[in-house]
């Protein structure tokens, strides 16, 4: 026991030193979007960030500063990745780390052993063992927070639908019963974002061009993924590509809005998709480049925003069908938001998709790792944080 107190304590010291380190959040993707629709980008600079979270380490720091530190090498992991073997030598020892998201959950264990009281660091993670799809360990985590803080609504939130997703129905429904004391009208507002999700879980994937789509005020919203570390686009890009168009070809009145931001030596994923749409012969005039999003939640807030900023209706997303259903319930939660705060505009999404599933059964349901991010990515565009004051 008294090694084990010792073990702990001698790691608590000895990353107190990295609290100068500013959060590595930066021009790049999340780490994993499960949908391979983004990744990191790996630099010189990004490895020599990694090194000097180690090489900025000394003992006796304030409290703050060593929960700060802590949080630092979490986000640096969520977002770039780092040396596992080097972390498990210097900052987590006696622990095998298996993935970056091994360091990230274990830097806010230590956290918490610091700062048992703060219960945004264990909302943070249970967030890293969601993303790892670490189910039953969240839930144990989400009730430590209840039991703690019964009027923790987002735990209780949480807490529900990790437990529909478990096919645990009666806690789920108990929980939301818990939120409507909390909340009502939060509540109920959960509570149908959750009946969109189980509408869209049933949605058509279309593979083939509508014929009915608006011939004006209408837009395609093609969503990039991730570029080569050389810059070039992957087969699965190039795939959306074509569909994107055949569509344009099919609605030459359409706009078409290219998103995605994350650069390679310099070019944004928009980039290459605007010049091969314009020397595949789409006039450049209708295309509109988005290219600051780093992620699906970003394709949507950013790409709604030029809808309504260019006036745009009814739009039609554009991704693979593995990527789709998650897509949908983004872009509609966004466009639920902007009518809100005062967009008057009924706005019709569609979708139009490459087909990745290997077989037409498998693309007709959504398996329980698919609801499961689009769960989680459901939350953080409704404005929850998966890092409370860190990271959507």
């Amino acid at each position: 026991m008294k090694t084990k107190f010792l073990t702990l304590l001698f790691s608590i010291f000895l990353i107190a030193g990295l609290a100068a380190c500013e959060n590595a959040e930066n021009d790049t993707t999340e780490q994993t979007d499960l949908s391979g629709n983004t990744s990191t980008e790996e630099t010189d600079a990004e490895e020599q960030d990694v090194d000097e979270l180690f090489n900025q380490i000394r003992n006796n720091s304030p409290t703050s500063e060593r929960i700060q530190a802590l949080k630092d090498i979490a986000m640096h992991y969520y977002w770039y990745g780092g040396d596992l073997k080097e972390a498990e030598a210097e900052v987590f020892k006696g622990i095998t780390l298996h993935g970056d998201y091994d360091v990230v959950e274990e830097a806010f264990k230590q956290a918490i052993a610091i700062e048992p009281h703060d219960m945004d660091l264990k909302f943070a993670l249970a967030s890293a063992q969601i993303l790892q799809t670490e189910v039953s360990e969240a839930l144990n985590t989400y009730e430590e927070i209840i039991n703690y803080d019964e009027e923790y609504f987002n735990a209780w939130l949480m807490h529900g639908i990790y437990s529909k997703l478990e096919e645990d129905n009666e806690t789920f429904e108990t929980d939301f019963e818990q939120l409507k004391e909390l909340d009502e009208i939060k509540a109920e507002e959960y509570a149908d974002r959750i009946t969109m999700v189980d509408e869209i879980k049933g949605v058509t994937l279309e593979t083939e061009i509508p014929s009915d789509l608006n011939e004006e005020n209408h837009a395609f919203v093609l969503l990039g993924y991730a570029l080569s570390d050389d810059g070039e686009m992957e087969d699965t890009l190039l795939k959306r590509l074509e569909v994107a168009k055949e569509a344009a070809e099919a609605y030459p009145n359409s706009k078409i809005i290219v998103s995605g931001g994350v650069p390679k030596q310099g070019i944004t994923e928009a980039d290459v998709m605007f010049d091969w749409l314009v020397e595949n012969g789409i006039e450049e005039e209708r295309i509109i480049k988005e290219e600051l999003a780093t992620d699906t939640i970003e394709n949507a807030l950013f790409s709604m925003n030029i809808a309504k900023e260019e006036e745009i209706k009814d739009i039609t997303v554009i991704s693979s069908a593995t990527h789709m259903r998650r897509a949908l319930v983004i872009f509609n939660e966004v466009n639920n938001m902007l009518q809100k705060q005062g967009e008057n505009i009924e706005r019709d999404i569609s979708n139009l998709v490459y087909m990745d599933f290997d077989n037409e059964e498998e693309a007709e349901k959504a398996t329980k790792d698919e609801e499961l991010v689009i769960y989680r990515d459901l939350i953080r565009a409704s404005g929850i944080w998966q890092f409370p004051g860190m990271q959507r």
